[in-house]
């Protein structure tokens, strides 16, 4: 394996390590709180407020082994496929959130997870503040130290200059550093290789698994999907489709 890939596989282990042994608490906090929102008939919202973070978004929708009562909102605007500069600016534009929870009907009781490694963008802040107001719980996975490296009049910045840790009901850091990228080449200023899709995915997962464990253990089965390409994939998604399709918008 070349240095290069054992530094980065180095820094991966690193941060997750660092997720393990100090997130655990507020993991197993925020995994109950799913748990028993799904035993009690509920969905769940995920939202990804910036270009990339909706991949980890993505990662818990008609996912092979994830549960099926995930609604992800995935807004256009912020897809990377429909201008990677134009969901830039629609992460710094005050007052979208309010629109896009609209339409995704996020209302009072419900629980949104809010995936956002940076936590200080405008629809990010916006989102916390839009769904105190409705009665909605929000749980976030987000970088402790990335604001720090942030001065308070960057534009990246909400105009309250809050940090998303600060202002969510429970957050897990993920300890994603200033500038995202981890690795150092020799003759060039600046580092290379983002880690932030790869733990904030890693997160999402180890939450599915003990959500799921709680489930099992409280007597529920839970609506796991399992891969449409394996045998009888088809004939067991098939239950969970009609339960779920009617409400799960991307589904």
């Amino acid at each position: 394996m070349s240095s290069l890939a054992l530094r980065y596989l180095r820094k991966i282990d690193e941060i997750l390590g660092r997720i393990i042994q100090t997130q655990q608490e507020k993991m197993e906090q925020a995994c109950s709180i799913i748990a028993n929102e799904i035993r009690n008939g509920r969905i769940i919202y995920v939202f990804g407020t910036g270009g990339h973070d909706n991949r980890a978004a993505e990662e818990l929708l008609w996912r092979a082994g994830g549960l099926a009562a995930f609604c992800v909102i995935l807004d256009p605007g912020l897809a990377l496929i429909h201008g990677a500069t134009k969901a830039t600016k629609i992460e710094r534009l005050h007052g979208y959130a309010k629109g896009v929870l609209d339409y995704y009907q996020v209302g009072k009781d419900d629980t949104l997870l809010l995936i956002n490694s940076y936590g200080i963008n405008a629809l990010t802040i916006d989102t916390v503040h839009e769904c105190r107001s409705r009665g909605t719980r929000v749980i976030a996975i987000t970088s402790f130290e990335f604001p720090k490296s942030v001065p308070a009049d960057h534009p990246a910045r909400h105009s309250s200059k809050e940090n998303l840790h600060e202002v969510a009901e429970i957050a897990i850091n993920s300890f994603v550093p200033a500038g995202d990228a981890v690795v150092d080449i020799e003759g060039f200023p600046y580092k290379v290789a983002a880690i932030s899709t790869i733990v904030n995915v890693f997160v999402v997962n180890f939450m599915v698994c003990d959500i799921v464990q709680k489930l099992v253990q409280a007597g529920v089965q839970p609506p796991v999907w399992v891969s449409a390409n394996a045998p009888g994939g088809d004939a067991w998604n098939k239950r969970l489709l009609e339960q779920y399709l009617p409400r799960i918008r991307h589904l």
